[in-house]
Parts: structure tokens; C-alpha cells; sequence
């Protein structure tokens, strides 16, 4: 027997009291900004992934005017290695724009909250409704796989016609009591019990009255998007070492990695020598080391790191878009995953206990994390 979207909280509720998650960070003092921001962490990210990151987000900038007034470099690095870097730049801004513009506090209304950088439809409503208990819907992913699975939408979910039906379903599921909770719960069975792979229908409370396990189809309901194939590409760093000091550069706020600090890159190794002459001179000495292999969602990326040392650090580079930084993971700035573990490696020096790198064909390191 089918259920109705009204009562899915009739059932959900009861499950979350005794086996739902009641101990995430972000719950023990559900303020609009501490929601605001694990929300924002979570979004295509693991509550463990994220678990680490939000408490040492938060024990630095305990409220929105911490945040607002810090700078982006400082918001950068607390946020190196969890990924998807426009969500941090779009935090940061969104926070100096409440203060300029809302006295400092998340504003009360959903249309001012979705006016916001980097807060959409359902992050609006999760604010809301963990934190102030309003009646609004939200459609993450673990939602969009719940109701999906229930009501059988076979629409992929990223579709409009999908994403019409799923929003329509979550808002008349979504019960006007026990708001914050309810949202909760939905999110945990997505997490916990209705995953992706290998869903736990034996011990989900909507089993009864699901479509797709009914049908059999859990595991071809949400439909798939088509995924293009995945590509491989590659880049040249060179990384410039001079007293225990590396020379990076601001990336570009676009594109992977926008607004962390990274070495330079070249497309070939012959546009990396061609630099190295010019500005170090010829018979600068250049040491490639071990390739290394980084996982993004939808590419992978080998990085051919190359290191030239230098006896003086200029000091027309000292700040700004380009500039010194001592070596190691923990530096002022933000960097990519992959750059500080290179980083680590080197700073004991360019002859430091890095590995040398392996004969073309070898199979290089691998690298598959966020950031």
C-alpha cells in the first residue's frame, strides 16, 4: 500500500526519537548561523567529512561578525581540503553582506535569506526549519533519494520534470509540527538507511508503503544522470624554494581550487623550463619529483611537480597576488589538498625526503580526496 506525502512524519517521527542522529555538532546549539554554515559544509560532503571542519570553523569564528570580519585567506585555509571552494567565498561574502545589510543577523525571511550568496531553496528552508522551527521544505540529496524511492519518480532528479515533482512531494510532506525535527529525520533515512547503494529496506520505517521497494526497483530509482566520461588531465607545478620558503600564487576566484595559493603551473614541460631560464636562469637546476594523481568529481588530475632552488627570496613578491610562504600544511593561507602534502614533503629543503619520481609508466601516487 502506497502512503500519502502527508504521512510520511507520522512514521518518520517515531523512527528519528529512538534511532535517528541527535549528537552532530551543528545540533547542540542550533543557531540560524551555525545551521548556515554546516548546511553549506554539507552540501555534496559527508557529515564525517564534515564533523572535523565545522568545529574548527566554528572555534575560530564562533559568529556571523567573526566571519564577516575575517579575511578571505584566513576563511580559505580553514576550509583547504573539504572542496568545492565557492561554497567558502560565497559564505564569507554572504556574511559581510548581512552585516552591511541585516545588522549583523541571518534575516528572518526566506526571500532574503535565497537573496544571499550561495543560499538556495533548500538551504533557506533548512535554516528555517532547524533553527527556528518554521514550516519550509528542503530537497538535498538524501531527500531527493527518499521521496524519490516512496512515490516512485522516475524522473531523473536533477531533471525539471524530476525536480517539479520532488519539490511538490517535499512540501506536502513536510508536517506543520515538529518542523526542525521532521527535517532531521528525513535527511538522517537518506544518510543512514535509504543510501544510494545497498539501501537497508528491512529496517526503514516507509518500507511498507514504498514504491520502488515494493516494485524492486530501489536500486535503479533516482534515476542516474548521464555521466560524460571521465577524463585525465595534467599540469606542471613548479615549485620555487629559497630558506625554507615557497613561492606561491593566488588562483583565479574561477575555476578548481578559486582563490587558494598554489605554485605556478605550465601546460608542458617545455613551457616550465622556458620560465625557469628566463627568470632563474639556464643553468638553474630543476628536480622532478613523484607524479601525483588528484581525484575531482567528474576528472582526475596528474600533477608533475618540479623544484628549483633559489639563494635569495625577492622581496617585490613578499605580498599581494603572489608570495613567500613557509613551507609545511599549516601556512597563513589556503591550499589545495594536493600542494600541502607536497608542501609537507619538501620542508625539510629541495633534497628533503621526497620521492623521486618513477620511470614514465609507472603507476603514479594517488591522491583521491576533496580540496
Amino acid at each position: 500500500m502506497s502512503l500519502a506525502p502527508e504521512a510520511l512524519a507520522a512514521r518518520l517521527l517515531p523512527w528519528f526519537d529512538t534511532r535517528g542522529r541527535h549528537d552532530l555538532p551543528w545540533q547542540a546549539d542550533a543557531t540560524p548561523y551555525r545551521v548556515w554554515v554546516s548546511e553549506v559544509m554539507l552540501q555534496q560532503t559527508q557529515v564525517e567529512t564534515v564533523k572535523p571542519y565545522f568545529e574548527r570553523f566554528l572555534a575560530r569564528f564562533p559568529d556571523l561578525a567573526a566571519l564577516a570580519a575575517a579575511p578571505q585567506d584566513e576563511v580559505m585555509r580553514l576550509w583547504s581540503g573539504l572542496g568545492y571552494y565557492a561554497r567558502a567565498r560565497n559564505l564569507h561574502c554572504a556574511a559581510a553582506e548581512v552585516v552591511a545589510r541585516h545588522g549583523g543577523e541571518l534575516p528572518e525571511s526566506f526571500e532574503a535569506l535565497v537573496s544571499l550568496p550561495g543560499i538556495g531553496r533548500s538551504t533557506a528552508g533548512a535554516i528555517l526549519a532547524l533553527s527556528r522551527g518554521e514550516r519550509h521544505a528542503i530537497l538535498d540529496g538524501n531527500v531527493k533519494r527518499v521521496l524519490a524511492r516512496v512515490f516512485l519518480v522516475e524522473d531523473a532528479a536533477v531533471s525539471s520534470a524530476g525536480l517539479k515533482k520532488l519539490w511538490a512531494l517535499s512540501e506536502a510532506a513536510t508536517p506543520g509540527v515538529r518542523v526542525a525535527a521532521y527535517t532531521q529525520a528525513i535527511m538522517d533515512l537518506g544518510a543512514t538507511v535509504c543510501t544510494r547503494a545497498n539501501p537497508a529496506c528491512g529496517r526503514c520505517p516507509l518500507a511498507g508503503g514504498c514504491a520502488a521497494f515494493a516494485a524492486g526497483r530501489t536500486a535503479e530509482i533516482p534515476a542516474a544522470r548521464r555521466r560524460a566520461p571521465r577524463r585525465l588531465k595534467c599540469t606542471h607545478m613548479l615549485f620555487v624554494l629559497s630558506a625554507g620558503r615557497v613561492l606561491l600564487e593566488r588562483r583565479p576566484p574561477q575555476g578548481i581550487w578559486g582563490g587558494l595559493w598554489a605554485p605556478a603551473e605550465f601546460a608542458d614541460e617545455a613551457a616550465l623550463a622556458a620560465f625557469v631560464a628566463a627568470r632563474y636562469g639556464s643553468a638553474a637546476p630543476r628536480r622532478r619529483l613523484a607524479t601525483v594523481r588528484h581525484a575531482f568529481t567528474h576528472f582526475d588530475l596528474d600533477i608533475e611537480p618540479w623544484v628549483v632552488a633559489v639563494a635569495e627570496a625577492g622581496g617585490e613578491v613578499a605580498e599581494g597576488e603572489v608570495r613567500w610562504v613557509e613551507l609545511g600544511a599549516d601556512g597563513p593561507v589556503g591550499l589545495p589538498a594536493p600542494v600541502a602534502r607536497l608542501l609537507e614533503e619538501l620542508k625539510h629543503g629541495a633534497d628533503g625526503p621526497v620521492r623521486e619520481t618513477r620511470p614514465r609508466g609507472g603507476r603514479p601516487r594517488e591522491g583521491a580526496v576533496p580540496g
